[in-house]
């Protein structure tokens, strides 16, 4: 999602061996590794040196579409330092950075990390050559700084799987407990009875208009009746006493964005999947967000710090007075927060799909407005379709496994380390 942008002297061509990503156990083998010792520099600029003069010894003088995405514990601000760095550093080999599709090359560099250090890989695609990946070892030393631990794991537990399509769920608890399962066209309630969950009734959701193509839903519990539920267009309320009964009338009311009555509401478009970006009511002085898909707070001391996954591929922080861009992350359109006691106490959840196939969801404290990676990903056997947060402590996670073309909602929450 990040995208990059002396005479101009190359290495030679030959010095470098074309390899097929798709066989990586050639990749470790015949990729060229570069180590840097620790101490040798006391910030970035030694190995961002090193890979930028490998990277424009493939690609020669021209222009590249440069993208950089972390998948380290590097901070925001260093991976910015090291973008940076590489831009200049390109631009005195005659590289020159371009974001459009006239770009002679295209490179991606991914930042990442292991037992010993960080390991820096780009991957470098030239017309219908096949690509050259070139590997980069750099100790945990350089820069200044360790590698941040990471002490939090996210919990992921399996609650449903069904081959029909699932827009959210919701589990209450109690004796025995129930959970209810929102579909485009019904909603289910079951009873979980000996370690299975049982069917107890199914409500038909009546609406007028056709449905949009990427439909979305959302289902809130309530406490003066069961649940809500927001569609498209559409607001649906359910009755209080058993057997249930649901009424689903056209509107244009904002949705919740968490589950507290208390915080801010956003509309969502009634032709599209996202939210217009107006809020009602505001963040403090703020009513208006840019349109986005998916929004979470992050409680601070004297306000909230909201945190908004834009359609514009950006990550905006809204306060009530300003709104800060974070262009550069590789995040997804989903996130969430949850209170886990850890750390800060709060975290996002943000999902991300780096290699264009399953998606995965990591944890990210905002100290200081810059998101930190905090323990390792969760994998998804396939692409995250709904993710909302639920009670403060949880998220709901919706995905369709790309294997048995099953639908799987499962429930995310933070473990710490002690």
């Amino acid at each position: 999602m990040a995208s990059i942008t002396r005479n101009s002297v190359y290495n030679p061509r030959k010095q470098v061996m074309r390899v097929s990503v798709g066989v990586k156990f050639a990749i470790c083998l015949l990729c060229v590794w570069w180590s840097v010792g620790r101490g040798v520099a006391a910030d970035w600029q030694a190995p961002v040196a090193q890979l930028a003069q490998r990277i424009a010894g493939i690609t020669g003088p021209g222009t590249v579409d440069l993208r950089v995405v972390s998948r380290s514990s590097l901070t925001f601000a260093e991976t910015e330092d090291i973008r940076r760095k590489l831009l200049t550093e390109l631009a005195a080999y005659g590289v020159q950075a371009s974001a459009t599709a006239q770009a002679a090359s295209s490179v991606q560099v991914s930042l990442s990390e292991n037992l010993q250090g960080y390991l820096w890989v780009a991957e470098i695609h030239q017309g219908a050559n096949e690509p050259v990946v070139v590997m980069l070892s750099v100790s945990a030393g350089v820069g200044g700084s360790q590698a941040a631990s990471t002490p939090f794991n996210i919990r992921k537990s399996l609650i449903w799987s069904g081959e029909q399509r699932i827009l959210d769920l919701a589990v209450i608890n109690g004796n025995p407990p129930h959970m209810i399962v929102l579909q485009p066209e019904l909603i289910g309630l079951y009873r979980l009875q000996n370690s299975n969950w049982q069917l107890e009734q199914s409500l038909a959701v009546i609406h007028v208009r056709p449905w949009p193509r990427d439909l979305r839903g959302r289902l809130i519990l309530r406490k003066d009746h069961l649940f809500d539920v927001y569609f498209p267009g559409v607001y649906c309320r359910s009755g209080i006493a058993p057997p249930l009964s649901v009424t689903c009338d056209d509107s244009d009311d904002p949705w919740p964005l968490t589950a507290n009555p208390g915080d801010p509401r956003g509309f969502f478009s009634s032709t599209r999947n996202f939210f217009t970006g107006a809020l009602s009511p505001g963040i403090r002085k703020q009513v208006n967000a840019p349109a986005f898909y998916s929004a979470a707070p992050l409680p601070r001391d004297q306000y909230t710090l909201w945190v908004f996954a834009g359609i514009d591929g950006r990550v905006h922080l809204l306060d009530g007075i300003s709104d800060q861009m974070l262009p550069q992350l590789a995040w997804g359109s989903d996130i969430a927060s949850v209170h886990s006691g850890c750390g800060n106490g709060w975290q996002i959840l943000a999902s991300s799909n780096e290699d264009g196939s399953a998606d995965t969801v990591r944890a990210f404290e905002m100290s200081d407005r810059e998101p930190v990676a905090v323990g390792p990903a969760v994998e998804f056997q396939g692409r995250i379709s709904a993710f909302w947060s639920t009670d403060g402590t949880t998220a709901t996670a919706i995905s369709k496994n790309s294997e048995n073309g099953k639908y799987e909602a499962y429930m995310l929450s933070i473990d710490c380390h002690r």
